[in-house]
């Protein structure tokens, strides 16, 4: 039975230590900082400043910071170092943003160098800055400032570091900007501007400042991090009896959505103390434990809990019924692809778990959970899966432990307090290894016509250090050898072409799995127009389909693979460890097709008739090529392929784990 009990002191906010440093750098003076948050992403905020000319003390829980404010910025003499600090890049890109004359290259961890930055780098050269990037959209970066002009910005997303990037870029040139959002992002930036000084105004869907703002510091109180208390919510909840106490927690409305969820599923909380310090709304939170029911969340709510999600999805799995979250699609391009993520480790652990496209299902129960829980260096992860570890019972494993210091340095040793033993979470990283359960893995990926399949697969393979397997290539080797008989293809039988399937063997080269032809692998013939024509033809004979599928079967008996193409998780690999469906709207499945046929970019009106060709084909497809019932589906329309191989490996690697 698991009983909690004490007084819980989480750290300082970690948002709020952000702009604590930042908007008392830039607004110059002299200012006492007192509870800021000592982690890695604030580390990295304070070492990002002093770089740019600000002298920047030791971090401490009593910090004084004397600053000449904007004037002294400078050009950088290296790269700045943001850690995995996305709040660091995106807000600091801001104040570099509107300094005529500094340049400036942001630089990060793997994982932060895979988030996506031209949300910001799309209104701040709308303003007038430079942005270059070495790469696709991620860092490193390089912002040149400028003499900035207005903006009025409607942002796709909600979200609190592009809004602040775009105001602070604002006040670091002295020039009004409007933002506007589909739904409300966290204020911490607009509450602590309009303390320093700036005129800033409220909107109903954001929020404006005005031209021309003198800044000036002032002493702040950083509160308790609310995305912090809420692991420790979650953990009363889940206990059999006891209290927990979190005193001088952040109350702000836009950072409260977690608790609201929490209380809905059950948990008992109450607030006693409210105060506002600051022009932050703090109070002591007092929880006990609870009878958890499953919720629904979508939505604005779903901005005001974006980082506590992972967390409610793991008190999920212990709450009665389907809990559903939806309209998060932002949790793909957080520390890790958070839904991917979540679903995989939820699965590794033995809890029913299913990804959708813009966010999770999880079906809730009491049986034990055990297994490796893979963070990709996600603090959130680590913590929310270390308090599903804690209920007795379980047994988890957390790769990464460490990476709870980006936010909550000493989270264990808290856990193992509250819970008053160490908690039965295992927090020593644990070597895993290709096939270590004693079966070989297969990632078998299924889907329609031109959903992206084989390209993607072959990257997925080559990621995950395995070999593919292209279905497709045996369908066209058969092929060739019918085109070389000179029977004419309407005369073509199943007999008469699996009468040649002797001379067709597998390859193994480094990273593929071949058809060899005579023992050589003929590649141009195999893809080229005359083979192209008729491939379709040989694939539509059951017998030839599963004569097919038998060399795709020992191509997975010989070796690891990722293999693509038809009934691949149903008929050839039924049980595999990880099947995926990809999926994508016909008319963005026509597009692509034609761009890989053409070369060049589609008119609509071509597109409008290959699309016509598709809903025909997946007509005649539909009895088929359905999905198996165990496999996730992956909606890949708006996504890039980085982006579906990224969801794919991790996924693989979760059930690797295993």
């Amino acid at each position: 039975m698991l009983r909690v009990s004490g007084v819980v002191r989480v750290p300082g906010d970690k948002s709020i230590s952000h702009r604590a440093l930042l908007i008392t750098a830039i607004a110059g003076g002299e200012a006492r900082v007192r509870g800021i948050l000592p982690s890695a992403d604030v580390h990295a905020t304070a070492r990002v400043l002093r770089a740019l000319g600000i002298p920047v003390p030791s971090l401490s829980d009593d910090l004084v910071l004397r600053s000449d404010g904007l004037t002294a910025l400078r050009t950088p003499s290296e790269p700045l170092d943001c850690g995995n600090s996305g709040t660091t890049t995106r807000l600091m890109a801001g104040v570099v943003a509107g300094r005529a004359g500094v340049t400036a290259t942001f630089a990060g961890d793997a994982s932060l160098s895979r988030r996506p930055m031209q949300r910001i780098a799309r209104p701040l050269t709308q303003m007038g800055a430079t942005f270059a990037f070495e790469r696709g959209d991620g860092l490193p970066m390089q912002v040149t400032g400028a003499a900035l002009q207005g903006i009025d910005w409607r942002s796709e997303h909600a979200s609190a570091q592009v809004k602040s990037a775009i105001l602070l870029a604002a006040v670091s040139s002295g020039v009004e900007a409007k933002v506007h959002e589909p739904t409300r992002s966290r204020d911490h930036t607009e509450r602590m501007l309009s303390a320093c000084g700036a005129t800033v105004e409220v909107l109903p869907d954001g929020a404006r400042v005005r031209a021309g703002a003198t800044l000036r510091a002032v002493d702040v109180q950083v509160p308790a991090d609310p995305s912090s208390a809420a692991f420790f919510v979650a953990l009363a909840a889940l206990a059999h009896g006891g209290e927990l106490v979190l005193p001088d927690v952040c109350l702000n409305p836009t950072r409260t959505g977690g608790f609201d969820i929490l209380q809905r599923m059950g948990v008992s909380l109450r607030v006693d103390d409210e105060r506002v310090v600051g022009g932050e709304t703090i109070g002591t939170l007092v929880v006990s434990p609870a009878s958890l029911v499953a919720t629904q969340v979508r939505g604005d709510e779903v901005a005001r809990a974006i980082d506590e999600l992972p967390l409610v999805a793991c008190v999920a799995a212990r709450a009665h019924g389907e809990t559903r979250i939806t309209e998060a699609s932002e949790l793909r391009v957080k520390e890790s692809d958070r839904i991917a993520a979540v679903v995989a480790n939820l699965r590794a652990i033995g809890v029913d778990a299913e990804e959708l496209p813009d966010g999770l299902v999880v079906r809730g129960s009491d049986r034990p959970l055990a297994g490796r829980v893979i963070t990709h260096g996600d603090h959130r992860l680590a913590m929310a899966f270390g308090v599903l570890g804690a209920v007795p019972g379980n047994a988890i494993t957390i790769d990464d432990p460490d990476c709870v210091d980006v936010s909550f340095p000493g989270f264990w040793e808290t856990l193992a307090r509250a819970t008053g033993a160490a908690p039965s979470v295992a927090t020593e990283p644990v070597a895993s290894s290709p096939g270590a359960s004693g079966r070989r893995l297969v990632v078998a990926i299924d889907g329609p016509a031109a959903s992206g399949k084989s390209s993607t697969a072959q990257w997925v393979a080559k990621r995950l250090g395995i070999r593919h397997v292209d279905s497709g290539a045996f369908y066209r080797a058969l092929t060739a050898l019918g085109l070389r008989s000179g029977v004419e293809p309407e005369a073509w039988t199943a007999e008469h072409l699996l009468a040649a399937a002797g001379r067709v063997t597998l390859g193994l080269t480094e990273r593929s799995v071949v058809p060899l032809v005579d023992g050589e692998r003929h590649e141009e013939e195999l893809r080229g127009a005359a083979v192209t024509a008729q491939v379709s033809r040989v694939a539509a004979l059951p017998s030839v389909r599963a004569w097919v599928n038998e060399r795709v079967r020992e191509a997975g008996a010989s070796t690891e693979v990722v293999v693509d193409g038809r009934d691949i998780g149903t008929a050839v690999f039924p049980d595999a460890p990880l099947k995926i469906f990809m999926v994508a709207d016909q008319w963005e499945r026509a597009r692509r097709r034609l761009v890989q046929r053409l070369g060049r970019k589609p008119t609509d009106g071509e597109i409008a008739v290959e699309t016509e060709e598709l809903v025909a084909r997946d007509a005649r497809d539909a009895t088929q090529s359905r999905p198996d019932p165990a496999a996730i589906t992956i909606d890949t329309t708006s996504l890039t392929q980085e982006e579906q191989v990224e969801r794919i490996v991790a996924l693989a690697e979760a059930v690797r784990a295993r």
